[in-house]
């Protein structure tokens, strides 16, 4: 099943979508179950992918990037998942934190830091979780001080992805504790690494292997003033908020990957396999596994490609966004499960993929807001666009 036909996508997306696909089948693919069972970081993927440009994705051409839509971007984040998983990540969570820059940040700070995002010089992440907030963000106690013409911030986070080998942040802190409501004691800063950014720890994890997942702490750490992104204090959680509807469009679109792959490698496998003397796919019980997965994964696409092109409309997107995040995230899960039940001991075995679409796909419900978080945004927002 294709995720993008040549009508849907401009000639030069085409054409990104082309080379993107063909150094997946020459770079990645023949390397993903040695990384992935090595816990591998692919540092030689990570430069390529700094050649194709996807550090840039989503900045503007204006400021070195590719300037893609989101919907072109999503297109091209399920095909990366499909391959491995892993490398969605190293991506999604750098170009959060250029957004946040790109929507939100002074031009001053657009000039700056965007160029060097869209390269590649500077990676890195967004620094929001902390050991004792996750979901209620509003809790974080990492505190950024004024002083002078620098902040000096105090705490930690949890995490953290790109963490090691990421290099520049966006940063939540609490610029005034005492706030109420406490959003408006949250501010988010630009944080390269220096002295007093430190890393913890790498935190080791049942899937989503190779990519760096990390513990950081801060220690008197100072941030320049300048780096206050939009140049005031008390938007933080908005900030945060907005990069984070790209997120779970990215996660929405990495879900569409995992599921799609565990279609694809069930179809196969199903015309191969044979038992009572004919395929397996030729017996009802795996053909009605094989309609429901069929069924889903287009079901998770067609939400993935609405909130994408709302996000490309500039319309508020949280709902579409939790929507796509929600049901992909769950088909990815729901389709790992059943590959593994039609492939049966070769799903459980390391030698096919079956086993790591199923260890990945439970990250997709967590991260970027669980999905129980979502329903409620959901809920939340089909009240108030519909008062009685």
């Amino acid at each position: 099943m294709s995720n993008a036909s040549p009508s849907d996508l401009s000639s030069d997306d085409q054409m990104i979508l082309e080379a993107i696909e063909k150094w997946l089948e020459r770079d990645v693919r023949p390397h993903v179950l040695r990384l992935d069972h090595a816990d591998e970081y692919p540092q030689e993927m990570v430069e390529q992918m700094k050649e194709l440009g996807l550090f840039g994705a989503t900045i503007p051409a204006e400021y070195g990037g590719l300037g893609l839509s989101a919907t072109t971007y999503a297109k091209i984040v399920e095909k990366i998942a499909a391959t491995w998983m892993s490398l969605g990540g190293v991506i999604n969570s750098h170009l959060i934190m250029s957004a946040c820059v790109t929507r939100v940040g002074t031009e001053a700070q657009k000039q700056k830091y965007l160029p060097r995002f869209a390269t590649g010089e500077l990676r890195g992440g967004l620094a929001l979780t902390e050991p004792d907030a996750g979901t209620d963000l509003q809790a974080i106690r990492t505190r950024a001080v004024r002083d002078g013409d620098h902040y000096v911030v105090n705490g930690a986070k949890t995490w953290i992805t790109n963490g090691i080998h990421g290099s520049c942040f966006a940063l939540l802190v609490k610029t005034n504790p005492d706030a109420d409501p406490r959003h408006k004691g949250m501010s988010m800063l630009i944080a390269e690494k220096g002295e007093g950014f430190n890393v913890s720890r790498k935190l080791e994890k049942l899937g989503y292997k190779g990519i760096d997942s990390a513990e950081l702490s801060f220690e008197n750490y100072r941030v320049p003033v300048e780096n206050l992104i939009g140049g005031e204090e008390g938007r933080g959680m908005q900030t945060a908020l907005g990069g984070l509807e790209l997120g779970r469009i990215n996660i929405a679109a990495r879900g569409c990957g995992l599921a799609g792959a565990a279609l694809m490698d069930s179809v196969h496998y199903a015309q191969q396999r044979k038992t009572f003397g004919k395929p397996i796919g030729q017996h009802q019980a795996i053909q009605l596994k094989l309609g429901e997965m069929a069924t889903r994964l287009q079901a998770a696409r067609l939400l993935t490609y609405d909130a994408a092109r709302a996000y490309d409309r500039g319309e508020r997107c949280d709902m579409e966004a939790g929507m796509a995040k929600y049901f992909a995230s769950e088909a990815a899960v729901e389709n790992s499960l059943e590959a593994m039940r039609i492939h049966g001991a070769y799903g459980y075995s390391k030698e096919y993929h079956i086993e790591r679409y199923f260890r990945d796909a439970p990250l997709m419900c967590i991260g970027e807001g669980t999905n129980e978080i979502q329903r409620m945004i959901i809920a939340k927002q089909m009240m108030e666009r519909n008062p009685a």
